[in-house]
Formats: C-alpha cells, sequence, structure tokens
C-alpha cells in the first residue's frame, strides 16, 4: 500500500526518495524527466514515473493511491506545478507537505545585480560588454539571444541531453559557447570555467544550497565575476529537507539508523583538516559538537547542534531519527586527551572514528621540534604536577585550558626554582590569529593567553629520577626530623601499590620522604602530607619546592581531625599516629570503604595497637613484614655492619563491598 507520494523535481525530491526507499516505506516518486527517473533507486517499495500530470490527473493518482502523504519537492520555480499539487490536494483532502531549500547563498557583500525575471536579466545585461556564463537552464535559453552578439558572447549551460542540445543549437548557441553538463558543479569547477572563458558574468537563479548557487556565487567572487541573480518568483512556506524527514520518522514510527562518526577535525582552520574528515563533514546531514567547533566546520544551511556532553548528544541522536549520516566533531585527534574516549562508551552502537592532526604533532611542527622523546601531559580539566615533570625531564608538552594557563605555569616554574628552562606557548592553532612566543619563565609572568593553548618546555639541567622508588635519603633536606630511610620507604611504596592518578595521605610525614616519592611517582595523582610539629611543617616546605611536588598539599595538624575536610584516599602511608590509631583508621574506612593501608611501626606498642585494629575493622588482605636494615661503617681496614631500627611494615585493604 502506497503510504507517500513524492513530487521530485530536485535534488531534495531525490533524497527523499532514497530516504523512503532505505528504510521500505512504499511510496510513488513523480519526476520530470527519464533522466530523473534514471536517477533514483531501482526495485523495492518504490513505485517511479516520469510522465507528466495536470491538476486532474494529480487528483486521480491521490485517489488510487486512497489519499497517502504528498510531498512537494519540486524546483523553486515549478510554479505552475506547485500550484496543481496543492489543488489536488484541497480537492481530494491528501495531506500537504512542501519542501524548500533551505539556504539560497551568502549576498551580503552588495556585489551583485538582482533580476525579476530572465527577461530582466537579459535586458540588464544587454547594457553591458563582457562574456556571460548562463546557468539558468535550456527553457530560457531563447530570451538571451535578444542580447547583440550572443553567439560569441554567451556561453550557455546546460543537461547533457540530446533533445536539449540540438534545440540549444538550432537557437545559435553552439561550438565552445554550449557546454552540456550535468551537475552538481563544485566551486572549482565553476571558477575553471569562468577564467577559460574570461567571463565578465555569470547568471543563475537563486536556487538554494543543493541547486549548487553558493558554489557558483563562491566561483564568480574568486575570478571577480560579477553575479546576475534571478530571484525566486513565488514567496513560500515550507520545511526542509531534514524536518520532511523527521516528519516521515514520527508519522511511519521509523527508528535511528544513522552513520555515526567521531570526527576529529585538527586546529580547527580548515586547512588542518584530513581530506577524510572534510569529505565526512560535507556529506554529514548534522554536525554536533561544542559550538566554537560546530561554528567552525558547519556550511550554510546544515543542522548543528551545539552540545558536548555526551549523554546529551546520545539522546539527542536517538530523538532524531531523520539523520542518516551524523558527525560528532572534536578538536585535534579523537585519540589525544578527547572526548571519544566517553562517545564510544554512550553511544552503544557501530561509531566510525575519524582521525585528525593533534595540537602536540602540529604544535610541535612549528617550532621545528620533535615531539617522540617529550613527555606529553594535560592540564585541561586534568590533575597535573607540570612543575615535577619539567624538573625530571629534558622536555614537556602540556594542553593548556584557560586565559591565565601560560602564567600560571610559568609562575610556578619560578616558585619551584625552575627560571632558567625555556617555555614554547602556542595559541589559538591553524587560526589566522595564531600566536607562537618562546621565552623564560619570568617573561610570561601575568600573560594572558587565549584558552586555546599549549606550551613546550625544554630543561637542559632536568634531573632523571631513578626507574624504582628509593630517591637516596641525602637528596632530602632532614634537619633533626626522623625520617622513613630509603630502604624502608621502598619496601613501603611497593606495599602501597600506588596508581600514577592515586589520592594518598601521609599520616605523620615528617621529613616528607614518603610523601615527595609519591607525589613525584604520580603526576596526576595528589598527595596530602598530614603533619603536626612545626618544624616537620617548615621542612615539608622546602622539601616539596625542591622537588617541585606541586601536587603534594601540606596539611598541618593532627590526625585524624586534619583529615575530615580531604577528599577521601586511595593509597594511606601512616608513619606516625600519636596514639590514635584506632581513630584514625576508622575515618579512613568511612572516607573510602575500600582505601589501601600501609602502616610503618617502630614501637611494640604500636604494633600491637594496629594489630588491635586489624581484628576489629573491616579489613582484609592483611600482611606483617618485618624488616631490619643494617649498614656498613668503616673501622679501619675493616667494615662493621652497624643495625638500624627494626620496622614492622602491617598492609591491609578495606574489605570490598559485596554487590
Amino acid at each position: 500500500m502506497c503510504k507517500v507520494i513524492v513530487f521530485a523535481g530536485t535534488t531534495e525530491g531525490r533524497l527523499l526518495a532514497e530516504f523512503l526507499s532505505k528504510r521500505k516505506v512504499p511510496a510513488y516518486i513523480c519526476v520530470a524527466t527519464e533522466y530523473g527517473e534514471e536517477l533514483l533507486p531501482e526495485g523495492g517499495c518504490l513505485e517511479i514515473s516520469h510522465e507528466r500530470l495536470d491538476e486532474e490527473r494529480m487528483e486521480l493518482l491521490m485517489r488510487e493511491k486512497n489519499l497517502p502523504l504528498v510531498i512537494d519537492a519540486t524546483h523553486p520555480y515549478a510554479v505552475e506545478v506547485t500550484e496543481n499539487i496543492r489543488k489536488a490536494c484541497e480537492r481530494t483532502g491528501a495531506s500537504y507537505v512542501r519542501v524548500l531549500r533551505e539556504n539560497q547563498g551568502d549576498l551580503e557583500d552588495g556585489k551583485c545585480i538582482f533580476a525579476d525575471s530572465v527577461e530582466a536579466a537579459a535586458a540588464i545585461l544587454e547594457q553591458t560588454e563582457g562574456n556571460v556564463l548562463v546557468t539558468t537552464g535550456s527553457k530560457e535559453a531563447a530570451k538571451y539571444t535578444a542580447l547583440p552578439d550572443y553567439q560569441n558572447r554567451v556561453f550557455l549551460r546546460v543537461l547533457s541531453l540530446p533533445q536539449v542540445a540540438e534545440e540549444c543549437t538550432r537557437l545559435g548557441f553552439k561550438g565552445r559557447n554550449l557546454i552540456c553538463m550535468q551537475g552538481p558543479f563544485s566551486k572549482e569547477l565553476n571558477a575553471a570555467m569562468l577564467r577559460q572563458l574570461d567571463c565578465r558574468y555569470l547568471v543563475t537563479k537563486r536556487s538554494g544550497n543543493t541547486g549548487g548557487f553558493q558554489e557558483k556565487l563562491d566561483a564568480a567572487r574568486e575570478c571577480g565575476c560579477i553575479p546576475v541573480i534571478i530571484g525566486r518568483p513565488l514567496k513560500e512556506t515550507g520545511i526542509s529537507v531534514n524536518a520532511c524527514k523527521r516528519l516521515l520518522c514520527e508519522k511511519f514510527s521509523i527508528p535511528s539508523t544513522a552513520e555515526v562518526s567521531l570526527v576529529g577535525i585538527g586546529m580547527g582552520g580548515r586547512e588542518s583538516r584530513t581530506e577524510e574528515a572534510s569529505r565526512v563533514l560535507r556529506e554529514a546531514d548534522v554536525i554536533i559538537g561544542a559550538k566554537r567547533m560546530v561554528e567552525a566546520c558547519a556550511e550554510a544551511g546544515q543542522d548543528t547542534y551545539q552540545e558536548y556532553d555526551s549523554a546529551k548528544i546520545r539522546d539527542y541522536i536517538a530523538c532524531h531519527p531523520e539523520y542518516e549520516k551524523i558527525a560528532v566533531v572534536l578538536s585535534g585527534d579523537v585519540g589525544f586527551y578527547s572526548g571519544a574516549r566517553k562517545l564510544l562508551a554512550v553511544l552503544g552502537k557501530q561509531v566510525h572514528i575519524i582521525c585528525g592532526i593533534s595540537s602536540v604533532a602540529y604544535f610541535m611542527s612549528r617550532i621545528g621540534k620533535p615531539w617522540d622523546d617529550a613527555v606529553i601531559t594535560s592540564a585541561h580539566g586534568r590533575r597535573s604536577n607540570l612543575a615535577s615533570l619539567v624538573k625530571h625531564h629534558r622536555k614537556v608538552f602540556s594542553i593548556l585550558g584557560t586565559t591565565g594557563g601560560i602564567a600560571s605555569a610559568a609562575e610556578k616554574l619560578l616558585e619551584y626554582g625552575l627560571g632558567n628552562v625555556t617555555m614554547y606557548t602556542g595559541e589559538r592553532l591553524s587560526y589566522r590569529e595564531e600566536k607562537i612566543l618562546h621565552g623564560k619563565p619570568q617573561d610570561f609572568v601575568g600573560y594572558q593567553a587565549d584558552t586555546l593553548s599549549v606550551v613546550c618546555i625544554e630543561n637542559e639541567d632536568y634531573e632523571e629520577l631513578p626507574a624504582t622508588h628509593g630517591i637516596r635519603d641525602g637528596e632530602f633536606i632532614r634537619d633533626k626530623v626522623p625520617m622513613t630511610k630509603e630502604e624502608i620507604r621502598t619496601v613501603s611504596l611497593s606495599k602501597l601499590g600506588l596508581k600514577k592518578d592515586s589520592v594518598c595521605y601521609d599520616i605523620g610525614a615528617g621529613t616528607g620522604s614518603v610523601a615527595v616519592e609519591m607525589a613525584v611517582r604520580m603526576p596526576e595523582g595528589k598527595v596530602y602530607a598530614i603533619e603536626k610539629k612545626p618544624l616537620a611543617v617548615e621542612l615539608l616546605k622546602k622539601n616539596k619546592i625542591k622537588f617541585a611536588a606541586d601536587n603534594l598539599e601540606i596539611v598541618e595538624g593532627e590526625a585524624p581531625f586534619a583529615m575530615e575536610g580531604l577528599q577521601p584516599p586511595t593509597h594511606v602511608f601512616i608513619g606516625g599516629s600519636s596514639g590514635k590509631m584506632k581513630e584514625i583508621m576508622e575515618l579512613l574506612l568511612e572516607k573510602n570503604p575500600e582505601v589501601r593501608i600501609v602502616i610503618n611501626c617502630i614501637a611494640l606498642e604500636t604494633v600491637s595497637e594496629t594489630l588491635h585494629c586489624l581484628k576489629a575493622l573491616p579489613v582484609e588482605d592483611t600482611e606483617i613484614v618485618q624488616a631490619a636494615v643494617s649498614r656498613a661503617k668503616t673501622a679501619g681496614n675493616y667494615h662493621m655492619m652497624t643495625g638500624e631500627n627494626p620496622i614492622t611494615i602491617i598492609s591491609c585493604t578495606g574489605k570490598r563491598r559485596q554487590e
């Protein structure tokens, strides 16, 4: 049973016919020519006819098909046909939908000639000199014969059909002045024709994007050619192709079968996109993404949805089954600090990944440096210990996300004694306003940058960290404050099992040897050093500066009270509890029931207190290790081993919740 009749005299009509065919909606498609019929999908649920119908026969067709939905997607200039379709629908009671072309091109600069009709355009051109490229079709060709010397001056571009070529030749258009070609025509091809034919004027109807109007207009401007635009003769109201598809989906309960592509658009400028990305964007029915990226990618008349929240994008796609090709745009490359990871998780369907040029690849090429030896990080909405990375590596690249990002990085470097490094900064990469600078941190203090900024920092005097735990004790500023020695520190940190983004407490931090080791090993993590003694707090501050441990926060006070306002920890080292072991552990397990805890005990009383806690509290994976370290001392020509205090290392994990 036929559900839709489409009068399809345009590209819009063909797109709707293909849409109905793919979704197996039975439809009757009326086209104006045999050639139009050849462009449509054959067989299936479509019945196609190129028979010309008057108003009476249209009415008869609608009744024969049991009054289906009627879609008028005829040409904007087919005024009589549109009027006949309307009247036939009124008489039969069939539902009528008019599909119009959405965009009529950019005409803001005023460098155009407007005419109400082809006759008026020909009359205007009679008063001018120079060659003319006419793109208004073969039906209007006779009207240009009024121009003096039209056989040489006017170049007629028409469809490549035998009867069309024959009629135009009869009117006097032949040889190089008759161009028989089937569109659509790109801006580049239009421009090549205008230059080859040395045209001063281009005549076109204002027929919208799918009629190639914008490509003609852009080519004319590029070549210094004056567009002569014949305005639309009928003021109409209607809906777009996508709005019509949405109506069809609602009426016939058609689900979404969209092809979704996550597209890396490079830095944002067109020149930094891959050809594949440009093609996918050009073919997309809708472009989705953050405001800046959507505005940079969407063509005139293309549907857009400005959103970067993954769940909202998923819901929007589900609510718009009319879209067949969807492009979600992401800056840089989809695999480099991108929102693609979250999108892939929530979309739950086959998604195409279109890679792009990442900011690190682009920027490092602009400053002429390799990046395969750089540490790569991001401070855009993420935790990053940039100062520590710079101190311990020759080259660090980072994405920044605020106007004060460059200034903040420079100030941190100066705070941690890294004033001799070299900073290379990049803003608005690939845009016309691109800015690339370099200098010392002092040069960027107070600098206000664009939010779209990156930095590469080179440190020729970097101090490479050991590959494993175990910074030498002599590296720390110690004074007379107790310190967890490197051998015990190494074992304790191994038992903690830190991750790069862990949140750690060092309770009873002392000089900060454990806290510093944790901080420099976790550039994306956070460490809270909790210490009640003023002298130890001062040493903590000095060691934080010395090791550039910017992700280390010193909390002055006694545990557990000083811990109450801190974020929940994933890992905790307890070097001193002041007799409050149970209270400390209870608060830790309250903050995170699955927290990992390692405790160092020197006194037997502390061991006893801790063992009592292990029995009373919900912990598991308990392990007790005693480490006794001896160091050699010289005695004349001999070496004698001198023992350090034995340390009991107790580790446990909060009991995992039962699902």
